[in-house]
């Protein structure tokens, strides 16, 4: 057993801390969800198996009622879940755990900067002392060294030096001068002038070293050579990068001379090399660019010198999210998703694949996203993050015979207390062509099939993304409240093939629409929905086909649009992406081809509007900019259209970031729904 800090000890009471007494005097019978259960939420991410070792690291995620804030601790306990207790103090947030090969240390970030945890005393500390937080941190094989990748900032005069100004004089701020091609981002604002370089430290501390220079930001993961002389990583180096934005390679970083060498070559992204065991192959992710809206990267794997490319994955028409080498080197374990399920299968370099769960992701705790994380234990085992449509991540573990075992439990208190609906999948022909269309029902608590009950259709965004079964809070406090909530996968998502989701290429909006009412005319057929009482709501592109929607029928009494695009044109020329999205998901640049952007616009047909409906963005959306949502809210006023504004101070995309803003989110939407809803 590993000896922990004193401070340590009083935290395993953490829970009972963070929430109020008031939220602990509700015990016996569970009740629906309510909405401020959101700080009840835990969650397992990041497995980091110790090496040579029955122990796995993990990172808990908790929910700060006093700060409104996710927080995040590193844990561990034994492969089967015994011995569960805290590793880092609770006032410290710590991630991204990574062991040294020999197991004796463990690197960790916390609170932005490197940390050493020694598992034979018991004893951490912190290692640097870095101007920006690492990422990516990778072992030398020999334990002495830890490479990095840190944003390095470029230190730019301003080309303008304005006189006169006498000494102590207070005056406005200087004016800021931008000529970056990437001058801000989602959840991060306006970014500073500098790129990503990769650094090297020794692992007892000491002063980072950089090892790439120019104008290219560098990605990881980095993988060390056998023999420590050199890494490997994923850039795009180009000179018109902002033209080619997912055109990166595959490099080799030689430590000594500190000479970069690309090792593919191809039109589309090379990313995510990571070395086999014995230093012999490289396996990767990437596809050929064909400029489509979704592409599915496939698994390669090529020599140490770049010959040899080799496609392993050829035959699954799936997108690789995530692999790690089994120890032996005889194959990879892999994740996709496939019709909305997050599987992990094992990948042998000759062979056969072998698929072990369906169960894979829960780490999109807020709405039924897919996505997950694992870690392999040994060449038979996985250690992986478990979804359920009732409860967010737990940790599992899966081997090559599919046996799983559930290893955490941190929701049950919440589980204790609450009884979320139920969720069944469901399957529906489309009108257009026939196809199957896939779906999940969430009922309210205590669900009456005999009685009538009001609907809504929650839409997710992307539009190239997928739902599936996973639990989803905000869609779960919509049926608390009595609705039946029915989400689905329309012509455009992903893991149903490139094709399927490629159905809305350069046509978005378009039949996908139709593959929603579709939805909601087979639950309105099951008998228990009161079709006078059916709502729309989705986030993002959600967003967008809730807009779409209600200008193009007026079935639904209410409509919340949560931060959506509604002009094409202007969200181009206003996104954080914008180079990636006029070259993938349009024809031509805007002022070239208006017709087409104005087509597929939900303003162009505002003029059909005439559903109720609440606008609710963060104030900081730099992907879907607050001005769509000012744009459609004054064109619903000039119509005199019955709308409202819910603008979020400080927020991003990621709405529910923040616990507060998490409960408010489908707070105002139930609020809105409520006002219209048909109760006589």
């Amino acid at each position: 057993m590993l000896t922990l800090k004193k401070s340590c000890l009083y935290s395993l009471t953490f829970a009972a801390t963070a929430l109020s007494a008031a939220a602990w005097a509700e015990t016996s019978t569970p009740s629906a969800l309510q909405y401020d259960d959101v700080f009840l939420l835990e969650f397992a991410a990041e497995p980091a198996p110790r090496p040579q070792s029955e122990q796995i690291v993990f990172v808990r995620n908790w929910m700060d009622r006093q700060t409104d804030r996710r927080r995040t601790r590193l844990w561990q306990m034994q492969h089967d879940g015994s011995q569960l207790q805290p590793l880092t103090p609770l006032e410290q947030n710590a991630s991204q755990p990574v062991w040294s090969p020999d197991g004796s240390r463990l690197a960790y970030n916390a609170d932005g900067q490197l940390h050493m945890y020694w598992a034979d005393s018991g004893r951490s500390g912190q290692l640097s002392q870095l101007p920006s937080s690492p990422s990516n941190v990778s072992w030398s094989p020999d334990g002495e060294w830890l490479a990095f990748i840190m944003f390095t900032p470029e230190q730019r005069s301003a080309p303008v030096s304005l006189p006169g100004k006498p000494p102590g004089a207070s005056w406005a701020d200087a004016p800021i001068y931008i000529d970056s091609r990437q001058y801000r981002a989602d959840g991060a604002g306006y970014l500073p002038a500098g790129y990503r370089h990769i650094y090297l430290m020794p692992a007892d501390g000491g002063t980072p070293i950089q090892l790439t220079k120019g104008a290219y930001n560098h990605s990881g993961p980095l993988s060390w050579a056998p023999d420590g002389s050199a890494l490997y990583f994923s850039a795009n180096r180009r000179e018109d990068e902002h033209k080619q934005p997912l055109n990166t390679e595959i490099y080799r970083l030689d430590l000594e001379s500190q000479t970069v060498t690309q090792l593919t070559d191809r039109y589309g992204p090379d990313n995510n090399p990571r070395l086999s065991p014995n230093g012999e192959w490289i396996a990767f992710t990437g596809v050929d660019d064909r400029k489509l809206a979704h592409q599915n990267h496939g698994l390669y794997v090529m020599r140490r010198d770049g010959s040899g490319v080799r496609a392993l994955t050829a035959n699954l028409d799936q997108h690789i999210s995530h692999f790690e080498w089994a120890p032996n080197g005889n194959g990879l374990f892999i994740s996709y998703d496939d019709r909305g399920e997050g599987k992990i299968a094992y990948q042998p370099l000759q062979g056969d694949r072998r698929e072990l769960t369906a169960d894979f992701g829960g780490l999109a705790y807020s709405r039924p996203y897919s996505g997950g994380q694992f870690a392999v234990l040994d060449n038979e085992r996985v250690v992986y993050t478990q979804a359920s449509t009732q409860r967010p991540a737990e940790l599992a573990t899966v081997t090559l015979n599919g046996e799983s075992q559930q290893l955490t439990h941190l929701n049950r208190d919440l589980l204790r207390k609450r009884t979320p609906g139920k969720v069944e999948e469901i399957w529906y022909a489309s009108s257009v062509d026939n196809r199957d269309i896939h779906g999940w029902i969430i009922y309210p608590p205590n669900f009456d099939p005999s009685q009538k009950y009001p609907l809504i259709l929650e839409i997710h965004g992307g539009p190239h993304t997928a739902y599936g079964p996973y639990f989803a809070m905000e869609l779960q406090l919509m049926a608390a409240q009595g609705y039946v909530v029915l989400y689905t996968n329309p012509r455009g998502s992903t893991s149903y093939g490139e094709d399927f989701a490629n159905l809305i290429h350069h046509n978005y909006p378009s039949h996908d629409y139709d593959d929603l009412m579709d939805g909601v005319d087979a639950v309105i057929a099951k008998g228990f929905i009161n079709e006078d009482e059916s709502f729309i709501t989705g986030g993002s592109g959600g967003g967008v086909l809730t807009t779409w929607s209600i200008g193009h029928t007026d079935r639904f009494r209410a409509a919340a649009a949560i931060n959506p695009v509604i002009n094409w044109y202007s969200f181009v020329l206003n996104a954080d992406m914008y180079n990636y999205f006029s070259q993938y998901w349009f024809p031509d640049l805007p002022w070239e081809n208006p017709e087409h952007y104005l087509k597929h616009s939900p303003i162009s047909y505002v003029g059909n509007v005439n559903t109720p409906t609440l606008l609710f963005t963060g104030e900081a959306d730099h992907r879907t900019p607050i001005s769509e949502t000012e744009q459609y809210y004054q064109a619903l006023q000039l119509r005199g259209v019955d709308t409202a504004m819910v603008r979020v101070p400080g927020a991003s995309h990621a709405l529910h970031t923040r616990p507060s803003n998490h409960m408010a989110k489908p707070a105002y939407v139930i609020y809105w729904f409520e006002k219209y809803r048909n109760k006589e």
